[in-house]
């Protein structure tokens, strides 16, 4: 029996020492990090790149690969060799993509290997000053006494803030009137000039605006006060704790890509994103610091692809 244990355990210790060794040679040229979008996911990008560069002993070099709502950039980081020296900036669209589209070209669930949580920065809800509405409630109030008078402006079909609207709407069995722009920038236009009533963005993009009185904010879409305009209530405290719509974003490798590569990655990411002058930069932008293992990640972004693919069915939101 013991020489039976110990046949079954020698190649399982050989392989453990392999990987081990991988991870501590690991790596050995430069690593590309592609950015399937401008904004936010290239701010992330370039700043965990600058981070893990001399962490890891090796350049990582940002890679923007644009267009076909980041399908290009997904499909690329999918397709590559699951051999650490490609990695992706993950956001919200990585998982909304496919159910958006079925010919997207990837699974984000099969075709990737979760490596790190990097942060978290939430939408909010801001409406143009001739909106009677002060907060969440009086909103919702009104758009159920006049189902459609309330129009907000979104990103186009499937874009964040469309979706988030959409959340909203089923959380509160209310509704809206959607007006879709080319881009985020023109539906929050569309709200400055007060062509709609009211957009959902992320923060950052709202501070300004909330700040210098062109806009009200109403709520945060998540369960926590945000520093950046600590007055404003979350959706918990309007009485809505599951409308929660965050941006975020995660490193990921290609599936496959060996276990002593993705824990090297993963701790070097925790250890980049905790540095004070991270945690400063991402406060700034009304974020916050997430990390966490692998696993909590990929536990992360199932649940998140369950709740989005959840509400584009019911929606029957179709892309462009």
């Amino acid at each position: 029996m013991f020489f039976a244990s110990r046949r079954t355990l020698l190649p399982a210790f050989a392989m453990f020492i392999a990987f081990n060794a991988m991870g501590q040679s690991y790596p050995s040229k430069p690593i590309r990090m592609i950015l399937p979008f401008a904004g936010g996911t290239e701010t992330v990008g370039r700043l965990v790149a600058g981070k893990l560069s001399p962490a890891l002993g090796q350049q990582v070099v940002p890679e923007p690969r644009l267009g076909a709502t980041g399908n290009i950039g997904y499909v690329a980081a999918a397709k590559s060799p699951a051999d650490g020296y490609t990695l992706l900036i993950g956001a919200v669209p990585l998982l909304t993509n496919p159910h958006l589209n079925p010919k997207s070209g990837f699974d984000p669930i099969r075709d990737f290997a979760p490596v790190a949580l990097l942060a978290t920065i939430p939408n909010v809800v801001i409406v143009h000053p001739s909106v009677p509405a002060k907060n969440m409630r009086e909103l919702i109030a009104i758009a159920r006494s006049k189902p459609g008078k309330i129009a907000y402006g979104s990103g186009g079909f499937g874009s964040a803030n469309h979706l988030a609207a959409e959340l909203m709407q089923s959380f509160s069995k209310i509704k809206f009137t959607h007006v879709p722009y080319k881009s985020a920038t023109l539906g929050i236009a569309g709200a400055l000039s007060g062509d709609v009533d009211m957009v959902i963005v992320v923060i950052s993009s709202a501070v300004p605006f909330v700040e210098s009185g062109r806009m009200r904010a109403l709520a945060i879409l998540d369960n926590k006060r945000n520093s950046s305009i600590p007055d404003v209530q979350t959706s918990k405290e309007a009485g809505l704790p599951g409308l929660v719509a965050i941006n975020w974003y995660t490193i990921m490798a290609p599936a496959g890509t060996p276990r002593a590569i993705i824990d090297r990655l993963n701790a070097e990411s925790v250890k980049a994103m905790s540095a004070p002058d991270m945690r400063e930069k991402f406060a700034g932008m009304g974020g916050d610091i997430a990390t966490g293992t692998p696993e909590q990640t990929g536990e992360f972004l199932r649940a998140e692809n369950d709740r989005w693919g959840k509400v584009i069915r019911e929606a029957n939101i179709k892309a462009e």
